[in-house]
């Protein structure tokens, strides 16, 4: 369930307080005077998930400025009544809560980078040691699902901004990765704690530099999971699982630049490369799946809905 709350002024109020009465899945609509402002009036009002986008419009639409709401999601402890058509539960999906939880991940901010480093030491470690517990670690660590979800948003969205930067952030992450790996690996060759003849080959982890076809399945598999938690905020438990992808093929590719060994280096970027793509594409098609069901449902229930008022109608008449 989510929770509006928006303060206007009250020449607004009686336009604001009929457009909610007027949408399905807006209930317990309260308005009382804004002790912060005289001539002003403050709406609560619980909204399911479902009609988030048509709230935001409607907001929209009588030129409420952003800092005058807030949409915020609350936990439900005895739902008393059945969600609107098509809305799936009182704690599901949102398209409007997803586009602002892109928006917020979209961007390379400095906790992202700080996880990104570790996550990169970590996996080097492991590729270097040939540790598949030190892998997990990184995957566990690492937080590219966020910008990953954020591309496949913005795509469907069509908001080719909120794309390029989320993309931009993904590929600047994986890229540190890289170049952290490969720092690393160096610094630990020069200073006499990897052999002088270490290379990537001295790594069990070779199956890191090859593509066939469980490659494919399980980015493809990853995706829809990233997509799935991302909706529901379990990104930090299947986050491991979409890393599998990601970090440990940047990982070997900077141990590889490094460490020497580079004829690894091209069938590791090619790795990286298709799981990075089909990760997107598998992604952006459940967002697209969700959204076509959720009209779907909603068509189909409005439809009932009408059929069954004209039924009523045709018994009454007769």
């Amino acid at each position: 369930m989510l929770r509006l709350r928006s303060s206007v002024e009250a020449a607004r109020a009686s336009h604001l307080g009929a457009a909610l009465r007027d949408l399905d899945g807006v209930r317990r609509i309260v308005s009382q005077p804004d002790d912060g402002d005289p001539a002003g009036v403050v709406f609560v009002a619980d909204v399911e998930p479902a009609a988030a986008d048509e709230v935001i419009d409607a907001i929209a639409g009588l030129g409420i400025a952003l800092e005058d709401y807030v949409l915020e999601r609350i936990d439900v402890v005895a739902p008393l009544r059945r969600p609107i058509a098509g809305g799936g539960d009182l704690g599901g999906f949102a398209w409007v809560e997803v586009i602002g939880q892109a928006r917020a991940n979209s961007r390379p901010l400095a906790r992202y980078l700080a996880l990104i480093n570790v996550a990169a030491v970590i996996a080097a470690l492991g590729v270097i040691k040939s540790s598949s517990i030190l892998i997990v670690g990184a995957m566990a660590v690492s937080p590219d699902l966020l910008p990953i979800c954020a591309t496949c948003v913005g795509i469907v969205a069509r908001r080719r901004p909120l794309a390029v930067r989320a993309f931009v952030t993904l590929v600047l992450g994986l890229a540190l990765v890289v170049l952290t790996a490969a720092v690393l690996t160096a610094l630990l060759k020069g200073v006499g704690l990897l052999s002088s003849d270490f290379t990537i080959h001295s790594s069990s982890l070779t199956t890191l530099a090859q593509t066939d076809y469980s490659t494919v399945l399980i980015a493809l598999a990853a995706g829809v999971a990233a997509i799935l938690s991302f909706e529901t905020r379990a990104s930090a438990a299947v986050g491991v699982a979409i890393s599998v992808t990601t970090i440990p093929a940047s990982a070997y590719l900077g141990v590889a630049i490094g460490g020497g060994g580079t004829d690894s280096s091209l069938g590791t970027l090619v790795v990286l490369m298709v799981n990075v793509g089909l990760l997107i594409l598998a992604g952006s098609l459940t967002l697209v799946v969700q959204r076509w069901a959720a009209a779907a449902s909603g068509a189909a229930s409005a439809a009932g809905a009408d059929w069954d008022q004209g039924a009523g109608a045709g018994s009454r008449s007769s």
